[in-house]
């Protein structure tokens, strides 16, 4: 069995899938917050032209996916696996960013926990 790493991936609270070059307009409308990114080393992400460039490496990093709220269909932000490593078997978890009316709740870890169970899947079979 070999790792997928942009499978669809869903729960009863969000459903994440490949993120596509044509999710930039929905995704930049949550990106473009300013204070999302105002503890982030990147603090101007939620400027156009920096965003371009953090919106084309999550295509080109083969890992990103897209968050959507099961219930309402919205985009609420990103998420990804990045530096597989096959032989050492392990992937890193990250570059997750929400929508301000997700922070606090349950988002976050429901978006943690589709991507763990998926990685344990693979790494624990091993």
């Amino acid at each position: 069995m070999d790792f997928q790493l942009q499978p669809v991936l869903e729960n009863e609270l969000v459903v994440l899938r490949p993120l596509q070059p044509e999710d930039f307009e929905d995704l930049f409308a949550v990106a473009s917050d300013p204070l999302i990114w105002e503890q982030h080393p990147q603090h101007d992400r939620w400027q156009r032209p920096v965003f371009v460039s953090f919106f084309q490496g999550a295509l080109d990093s083969g890992g990103a996916f897209l968050a959507i709220d099961k219930s309402s269909g919205a985009v609420i932000g990103s998420t990804r696996f990045f530096g597989l490593d096959r032989e050492k078997g392990c992937v890193e978890i990250g570059w997750t960013f929400l929508a301000r009316s997700c922070w606090g709740g349950a988002y976050n870890r429901a978006i943690k926990t589709l991507l763990l169970n998926h990685a344990f899947r693979f790494f624990l079979s091993f």
